[in-house]
């Protein structure tokens, strides 16, 4: 079972349950013009049932071990997602997935959160790849894969179509032996 690696005074992260499907959908709906740049599910989410099947269903990956989904808390609020998606165990990879809440962005929380989940996967889930998939205009998600130590792959031009556009995204990947070294040497 995932748990937070190292306390943090200014969040946690806690695996997302049913009772979560109030307070998500509350930091959504408080998020929803902001992060619907982003993030094309956030138009689908019109209601704390939208948020309760979301849950339903990072719960059943969860155990089947395709994915970990947990909330981000801070001050008693859920501020923001983080998620290991699309784990495949077989090929021993998986994909980052992130939001935080606009009102706590530059503190690093997200940073921090992020290693957390990603010294989860190659440490505990014994993952070999990891990766990181944004838009190419979403500068505070590719600043999170790089203050990480990501490596940028490409660019997968067209990729997602949102809001009657097509979106460039970027590919970012880190290995286990790259995170490895990394934490090693600072």
């Amino acid at each position: 079972m995932f748990s937070s690696r190292a306390p943090s005074p200014d969040f946690r992260l806690k695996l997302l349950e049913k009772a979560d499907a109030q307070p998500l959908y509350d930091a959504i709906r408080a998020n929803r013009e902001f992060l619907r740049e982003w993030l094309p599910w956030v138009d689908t989410t019109r209601s704390v049932h939208d948020s309760k099947a979301f849950i339903d269903d990072a719960m059943h990956k969860y155990l089947k071990g395709e994915g970990v989904v947990q909330g981000i808390w801070s001050d008693g609020a859920l501020v923001g997602c983080i998620g290991l998606n699309d784990i495949c165990l077989p090929h021993r990879k998986a994909s980052l997935g992130y939001w935080l809440d606009r009102s706590h962005q530059d503190r690093g929380i997200m940073t921090r959160a992020a290693r957390q989940v990603v010294h989860y996967a190659f440490n505990e889930l014994r993952l070999n790849r990891m990766e990181i998939l944004c838009a190419s205009r979403n500068y505070r998600s590719r600043g999170v894969a790089q203050r990480l130590g990501f490596h940028p792959e490409g660019v997968l031009r067209d990729y997602h179509y949102q809001h009657g556009h097509y979106v460039d995204m970027l590919l970012f990947s880190m290995l286990r032996r790259d995170w490895s070294y990394a934490m090693e040497n600072g």
